[in-house]
């Protein structure tokens, strides 16, 4: 600067509660290919391709929350990597890493890895988290209503193969896959892949009623302990995020717990969600928001204005999430389904 100054960093994201953001989830479709049974209905309608925020727009919100100090994106949908030319985005992005971005990640549910994997490498994606419920090809089908199980099978063999790291996220499935669980625990733990259980969230009509689906993790938990070791990690790695790790000493192989209906994980939150039409959720289980494609769209000074609509948010993060499974054939929860929120 010509008077000698420094340039005046803008603050970082700080909510209300102290919690400062440094990771951003950014989900750059609603679509995808599969329509598993917890997260969507069978008969989806998505949105206009129109509504969505394009790759540029998409850049362009990643810039402003890394001037504001996240340091770790994750890109999500629906399914990340069916929207067109997603390798483009990742490049740009993964070429911030070292420039005020610390991790460029993913997650997917593994049918389009097969082609992909090397290209998210190269792009400077080092882990992938999976979405993958079952290891029984016909449960697989029931579940996700229409996948090819070996497709999956040879995606997660191909992302193993270019050198991601990989982490299974397995839902719990009361009447699917609960009895699988210990089967599935081994089969990652052998791969060297850690895994996270998850209980069912309440967003969206899928058509099938929650109160089935639901299996509480305690109850796995405590069927887990009667097989192994389970040690709590003293020490919470830098992404955990709401998960609670332990370390099962018969396999070597971490593995978490994301307990959103028996055990509130919010008081660290640091994370927040930007859909695909670029709404900003401060938390999964409210529906505020605020609307960032106006900022990008209508305003003059559209850095300017992404940065007043953060500070905005920021300040209506709520403390907590409001989960619950409601009584059979009441709505869920919040009406709108993961796959718009971007998991």
């Amino acid at each position: 600067m010509a008077d000698g100054l420094m340039p005046i960093s803008p603050p970082p994201l700080t909510d209300a509660f102290g919690r400062t953001v440094s990771y951003l989830r950014l989900s750059v479709t609603d679509r995808c290919d599969l329509r598993c049974a917890y997260c969507m209905a069978e008969h989806m309608t998505f949105l206009p391709k129109k509504d969505l925020l394009s790759l540029e727009e998409l850049e362009q919100v990643a810039e402003a929350f890394i001037r504001r100090g996240v340091r770790k994106i994750r890109i999500t949908g629906g399914e990340p990597l069916v929207r067109k030319d997603i390798g483009a985005l990742l490049d740009r992005l993964g070429a911030r890493l070292g420039h005020g971005l610390d991790e460029l990640t993913l997650t997917t549910n593994a049918t389009l890895l097969e082609t992909h994997a090397e290209r998210l490498y190269a792009a400077g994606v080092r882990r992938v988290n999976i979405s993958l419920d079952t290891l029984d090809p016909a449960m697989f089908h029931e579940i996700t209503r229409r996948g090819n199980f070996d497709k999956v099978m040879r995606g997660i063999d191909a992302a193993d193969a270019a050198g991601l790291k990989i982490k299974i996220n397995t839902v719990g499935l009361r009447h699917q896959n609960a009895a699988e669980i210990p089967s599935m625990v081994e089969w990652a733990h052998g791969r060297g892949f850690d895994m996270t259980l998850i209980e069912v969230m309440p967003l969206g009509d899928t058509g099938e009623d929650r109160i089935d689906q639901y299996v509480p993790l305690f109850d796995i938990r405590d069927r887990l302990e009667q097989i192994w070791t389970l040690d709590e990690e003293t020490a919470r790695p830098a992404d955990a995020g709401p998960s609670r790790y332990v370390r099962i000493k018969e396999t070597g192989g971490r593995l978490g717990f994301i307990t959103p209906l028996t055990n509130n994980f919010c008081a660290g939150c640091n994370r927040v969600r930007v859909t695909c039409t670029g709404r900003i959720y401060m938390c999964l289980g409210q529906d505020d928001h605020v609307d960032l494609r106006a900022a990008l769209r209508e305003a003059n000074d559209p850095s300017e204005a992404l940065d007043e609509a953060l500070d905005r948010a920021l300040l209506r993060k709520p403390e907590r999430h409001d989960f619950h499974i409601r009584d059979r054939d009441e709505a869920p929860s919040l009406p709108r389904h993961m796959s718009v929120t971007g998991g």
